[in-house]
């Protein structure tokens, strides 16, 4: 049973040396610098039977993947809190639920009571519980392509598309009463064509098609060169595309949205001089 207002007090009771303590949450470790300080190992992740802050405080059914549990890379860190509309009368204490890949960001909700009691489980509101499916979400990796596929014509249309990394994608969340779904969708993509401007396209572009002008413009993304790359470093043009994702969240009759996102993808295009095109039909 972890009570920290009682450690708190037998800290401060005790000497400056550091006090370690076994809980089902993880390690404990509290000292005193000038005041009570205690970090909470990551206990919560590995399963060892009856957790506090687990669905049910129960164990895991045979064959489980943690990646279904969305408190599998959760920690709880206990915080020195005080909610405006008043302290809850049952024992117990706040927490920071810290759900990122590297175990560090918080939960942008801030504090989660947690109840003392080996069966008693944190009340993570619909906003936090999008929080863990928010950082869930993988999205895919940007691929360039354009046509000209090798070497970019001065004066010539280039067209500018994306093979990978145009998709919506989604992660799921759950706690007991609570499913939330966090979707991230590609809104636009911004070219940084390395010539000094930049294009700004609403989709992920068209690919070019064998058949089509080549001096035609693309429908929805591209650019013209109006000089060569000779004079860039190796002799091309860095590109990049930045891809936009507005992130939106709904579960339990509630939704909102979490700031965008981005991606990004590099290229090189060479650009060479194209004399015979700009003079032919003139």
């Amino acid at each position: 049973m972890l009570n920290f207002a009682i450690i708190g007090v037998l800290i401060l009771s005790m000497t400056a040396a550091p006090a370690r303590a076994q809980d089902p949450w993880g390690d404990v470790n509290c000292t005193q610098d000038p005041s009570p300080i205690c970090d909470l190992g990551a206990g919560i992740g590995n399963w060892p039977g009856p957790v506090v802050g687990r669905p049910g405080g129960k164990e895991p059914p045979s064959g489980h993947d943690n990646g279904d549990d969305p408190y599998a890379d959760c920690n709880y860190k206990p915080v020195d809190y005080h909610a405006p509309e008043g302290q809850p009368e049952e024992p117990g204490g706040w927490f920071m639920v810290l759900c990122s890949p590297d175990g560090k960001d918080p939960l942008s909700h801030g504090p989660v009571w947690v109840p003392t009691g080996g069966g008693a489980q944190p009340a993570l509101s619909p906003e936090q519980v999008a929080a863990i499916a928010r950082n869930r979400l993988r999205l895919p990796s940007v691929v360039i392509a354009a046509n000209p596929a090798e070497v970019q014509l001065v004066n010539l249309p280039t067209w500018l598309w994306l093979s990978g990394g145009w998709q919506e994608v989604s992660a799921n969340a759950s706690v007991p009463g609570v499913s939330v779904t966090a979707v991230a969708t590609p809104s636009s993509v911004t070219w940084s064509m390395g010539d000094g401007s930049t294009v700004t396209c609403a989709d992920g572009g068209t690919p070019y098609a064998a058949g089509i002008d080549p001096k035609a413009p693309s429908p929805d993304c591209g650019h013209v060169y109006r000089r060569s790359s000779a004079s860039q470093p190796g002799l091309a043009y860095a590109v990049t595309a930045i891809v936009n994702w507005t992130v939106t969240w709904s579960g339990a009759g509630q939704g909102g949205t979490f700031p965008d996102m981005t991606t990004t993808g590099n290229a090189t295009f060479r650009v060479a001089e194209s004399q015979a095109l700009n003079n032919g039909g003139g």
